[in-house]
């Protein structure tokens, strides 16, 4: 039960900050977020704050931001439909009610002759057995209610689409961004928790019972010769000691001030190169804010490359679809690294949130790479392609990514279970 709980902050934590980088720039661009969510299927729990409902939902594998004019807006006003109005003081509707109007008190019911919720904000037609049409200004954060269910109207300038392209652009590149920093972040966080390895000929951790302990030798030792030859660096002494297995070593080091000799004998390993020599003393590491820093953007372009290197092998066939890995097989690996502590965790977190971004920025329908790509085709022909051709093709892709999910996690289930 542990694991799975695990599971599903880590998959939420990684859904979250990527979501969190759509909303904080659709915001900031002015774009009506009317949704927050992490998870799809129906609401666990929802509160509403600053135009926006956040909700956590039942199916924790996703999560979106739903923004005004993203697609096709909802609401629609036809001439001919009976409407009910609520209005406020200054006789501007605040509230717009489209069905079960017997239920609700003091409104105004009218039959629509023409309605603008764009850009005009204005709402036109006969009240029952009238024939004088009246025109009705629309507070620009009037609401929509229908079965019950309130919507934000949104105005054009409060629509995704009325935004300027590097606006937009920004929007959807952000959730991307977003994992990216998250996982430089933890991995900063980890160089500053456990130190960064350092090149130097010196004593880190020692494992108990391990050839070095029962030698004599310390943390802190520093090494500056082995058999008379003087060393410098980690990888000078990793290099011996490798080289010598089951080998009498002597080992010149220097200790609170104070030059000692100690004597060890390399433990044997066999590897797949062969039998190395080991003597259970991990690489010396330090403990400072800039080397931490460097660590955890460097390691976080490091895997980044190396995903990358795997997607390539991917697109010209080096690795075939059985690599790949969905929700059943992260869940296995996570469940195994869970096993080898915090700092284990914390970088598999991070690993998973560059995946996460990386795999967000391919340029394929749905994702928000494919976004991207339409939105560079914007540039190139001076205008956007029709929306509804753009949500066709999404939705193509959206359901040939599912596929590709089934696929991925039957090859899972066939991996781990059969």
């Amino acid at each position: 039960m542990d694991i799975v709980i695990t599971f599903i902050i880590i998959f939420g934590v990684l859904v979250f900050f990527h979501e969190l980088g759509h909303l904080y720039f659709a915001k900031h661009a002015g774009i009506l977020c009317r949704e927050f969510a992490i998870g799809f299927g129906p609401k666990v729990v929802s509160f509403m704050k600053n135009e926006t409902v956040y909700t956590i939902r039942l199916l924790p594998l996703g999560g979106y931001v739903r923004m005004a004019g993203k697609d096709e807006e909802m609401i629609k006003l036809k001439p001919g439909v009976r409407v009910g109005l609520e209005l406020n003081a200054n006789n501007d509707v605040t509230k717009i009610f489209t069905n079960h109007l017997e239920k609700y008190q003091d409104l105004k019911v009218i039959e629509i002759e023409n309605a603008d919720l764009d850009h005009r904000l204005i709402i036109q037609g006969y009240e029952d057995n009238s024939e004088v049409i009246q025109t009705f200004s629309v507070y620009e954060k009037a609401m929509y209610v229908e079965h019950g269910q309130e919507f934000q109207i949104a105005p054009f300038n409060r629509q995704f689409v009325s935004k300027s392209l590097g606006k937009r652009t920004m929007t959807i590149f952000a959730g991307p961004l977003m994992n990216f920093i998250l996982a430089a972040v933890l991995l900063i966080c980890i160089g500053m928790i456990q130190g960064i390895p350092v090149n130097k000929a010196e004593v880190g951790k020692i494992a108990l019972n391990g050839a070095a302990y029962e030698s004599g030798l310390r943390h802190g030792d520093k090494i500056v010769s082995i058999d008379n030859k003087p060393v410098s660096t980690w990888k000078e002494v990793v290099g011996i000691v490798q080289k010598n297995p089951n080998r009498e070593l002597s080992m010149e080091i220097v200790r609170d001030g104070k030059n000692k000799e100690v004597t060890v004998t390399p433990d044997m390993q066999k590897t797949e190169a062969g039998d190395v020599g080991k003597i259970g003393v991990y690489q010396p590491t330090e403990k400072a804010i800039i080397s931490a820093l460097s660590f955890g953007f460097t390691q976080t372009y490091q895997f980044s490359k190396q995903i990358l290197v795997g997607v390539g092998q991917l697109i010209t066939g080096k690795l075939s679809i059985d690599s790949l890995s969905g929700p059943v097989g992260i869940y296995t690996i996570t469940d195994e690294v869970a096993k080898s502590g915090i700092m284990s965790l914390m970088n598999w977190t991070a690993i998973l949130s560059i995946n996460l971004g990386i795999m967000n920025l391919l340029p394929l329908p749905a994702l928000d790479g494919g976004r991207l790509m339409f939105f560079a085709v914007e540039a190139l022909r001076g205008k956007p392609m029709d929306q509804q051709k753009e949500s066709v093709i999404h939705f193509i892709g959206f359901s040939l990514l599912m596929l590709l999910m089934l696929v991925v996690t039957w090859n899972d289930i066939k991996t781990f279970f059969f």
